[in-house]
């Protein structure tokens, strides 16, 4: 982050070509808090009462204008190992997934690299294990819920019976503990991938209104440590036969494979693999067009940059879309505080500039996808990761992603195991689900400038106080019949402890503006996994039907007041914005 300015107030006008603007303190002598003399008479203002936020925006030009699938999802393959595949044809759960429609479903994360393709039909033999006592039955319902599907036409949906999701979580949660044994040891186990399996995939994603996006296995080495593409090609065949639309992707984090799997694949090596996949795409003919995405390297550090360049330089012309992955933590933290730290929250925006600065440096104006992103790794916190703490981390990364410029945002994971997921094994929404269904019925692709100014008192040396604030500003989304085009969405995060007020300046005064206020609902506070929006909790209507998300209308010219630790969207309704209208 920058370091605090001295600006002049008012003179000259500060121009931030940023969303993403932190509120700068102004500190000059018509702005530096006074003390008020002893005896003075009356009673001292507050803090809370003097500080006031003056909010403008830039509505001639977009300062960036992203893909409309920014916000996207993803989910891990080990879906397939603990069962919960073989759900996705929930109507409740298909419903969940179209709410955060139009984007990108990336199946791949850790286990991308030990997915082999099976062209068979028969699960029962890759099946993980389950509980002796009930494992024929249920596999018996597995195989009956199958039949029943096929007959369908179209999009094909069931409803689970509740004792057979109830025998699944209790499968499942016997799995899990498999699953996150793997991943802090880092060893993992092969997991196949059936015709029947992926056709459950395609049928989730073609519901739902999501383009998937297929990592392969980059791990099946020849002896001369060539990628062996013949379980791709087979893939590759099977899923063209069958005409599904997929763009594809190579492996995993591939700067780590070392400590994984005890090899390496440099820079060199991993442009060849790439080189061939594109190859292969073109000798498939349904697939020749199809968008290839890469290499999808770990977090920015020297190992991640060196490879990310090396690859660039021989292979930035053989993908469409440089991918990279971005996790703020370790999932072993147990303070609820650790996710509000602001310089936690900024470490995004540094590794953001190093991706970009090796991308532009090989391939100017090449998309970047920031991919496998959650709140944290190693399957996130019980009752942190999934709770409203976490949603200041989320907005956080979209914001920040969106003014530099990052074109799709993969959150890790729709739906899966651990505690970084936006909706639960009961198949019901968390803090983050809901924030995610707000953002993509409010916010548009196109990003607009903001500039603040902030009376606040001086900082004490070594505090920084002007980053607890964070504004945002996009166009509102096209797709919202609601708003007419012209309209503004303003998103903005409170980690300060106290209400802020914010005054709309400039282009946005006398406007009448229409509340969403996220907080979390009930006693549990950060902790709390369900939310409310303006006073109302949020829960699903039924397995087909989103509550109704009412806005608060403030009267125009009216100050913003926000609480203390919570989240807000505001739309700036018939501003008829010219970077808005097109």
């Amino acid at each position: 982050m920058p370091n605090p300015a001295t600006c002049p107030f008012p003179g000259s006008r500060l121009w931030l070509v940023s969303v993403a603007l932190m509120v700068q303190s102004v500190i000059s002598s018509s702005s530096t808090y006074q003390r008020p003399a002893p005896g003075g008479g009356g009673k001292r203002t507050g803090f809370m009462e003097r500080t006031l936020i003056l909010l403008d925006v830039n509505t001639r030009s977009p300062v960036q204008v992203l893909n409309d699938n920014f916000l996207s999802l993803q989910l891990d393959p080990s879906i397939i190992k603990d069962g919960w595949l073989d759900f996705l044809s929930s109507k409740r759960l298909v419903t969940l997934a179209r709410g955060l429609s139009p984007a990108y479903l990336r199946f791949g994360g850790k286990r991308t690299d030990f997915l082999h393709f099976h062209n068979l039909k028969n699960l029962a033999k890759f099946r993980g294990p389950g509980p002796d006592y009930y494992l024929k039955n249920y596999e018996d319902d597995i195989v009956r819920s199958d039949i029943a599907l096929d007959k369908q036409r179209g999009c094909k949906l069931a409803n689970h019976p509740d004792m057979m999701l109830e025998l699944q979580r209790e499968k499942a949660a016997q799995m899990q503990l498999v699953l996150l044994k793997e991943q802090l040891s880092n060893l993992y186990s092969n997991i196949t991938i059936t015709a029947r399996s992926l056709d459950k995939l395609y049928n989730f994603a073609e519901c739902a209104g999501l383009h998937l996006v297929l990592g392969l296995n980059a791990q099946q080495r020849n002896p001369d440590s060539s990628w062996n593409s013949s379980s791709a090609l087979s893939l590759l065949k099977y899923s063209a036969g069958k005409k599904y639309n997929i763009s594809w992707e190579l492996g995993n984090e591939p700067n780590g494979y070392r400590s994984m799997m005890g090899q390496t694949v440099n820079s060199t090596q991993l442009a060849q693999d790439y080189t061939l996949l594109r190859t292969l795409l073109q000798s498939v003919r349904y697939y020749s067009r199809a968008h290839l995405l890469g290499p999808n390297a770990g977090r920015p550090r020297k190992n991640a940059i060196l490879l990310l360049d090396g690859f660039m330089k021989n292979a930035g012309s053989v993908v469409d879309a440089v991918t990279w992955q971005h996790y703020y933590m370790d999932g072993r933290v147990t303070k609820v505080e650790d996710f509000l730290k602001t310089r936690l929250l900024d470490t995004l925006t540094e590794q953001i500039t190093k991706v970009l600065k090796v991308v532009n440096s090989h391939a100017p104006g090449k998309k970047v996808w920031l991919g496998g992103v959650g709140p944290a790794w190693a399957g996130g916190t019980n009752n942190l990761s999934d709770t409203y703490a976490a949603g200041f981390l989320w907005l956080n990364t979209l914001g920040m992603a969106a003014v530099q410029g990052i074109d799709v945002v993969l959150r890790h994971s729709f739906f899966d195991y651990g505690y970084t997921h936006l909706v639960d094994q009961h198949f019901n929404p968390l803090p983050d689900y809901w924030l995610s269904l707000v953002f993509k019925r409010l916010v548009g692709p196109r990003v607009l400038a903001v500039r603040v100014a902030g009376l606040q008192r001086k900082p004490r040396p070594g505090r920084v106080i002007r980053d607890k604030l964070r504004i945002y500003a996009h166009c509102t989304s096209f797709h919202n019949r609601n708003y007419v085009r012209g309209s503004i969405t303003i998103y903005i995060i409170n980690l300060h402890r106290s209400r802020k007020k914010i005054k709309l300046a400039g282009t946005l005064r006398n406007m009448t503006v229409h509340q969403y206020l996220v907080q979390p609902y009930g006693t549990d506070g950060l902790h709390a996994r369900s939310v409310q929006l303006n006073g109302e909790r949020l829960l699903m209507v039924d397995n087909e039907t989103f509550p109704e998300l009412k806005p608060r209308t403030l009267r125009a010219g009216r100050t913003i007041a926000m609480p203390p630790m919570t989240i807000g969207f505001y739309v700036i309704k018939n501003i008829n914005a010219y970077a808005c209208r097109k």
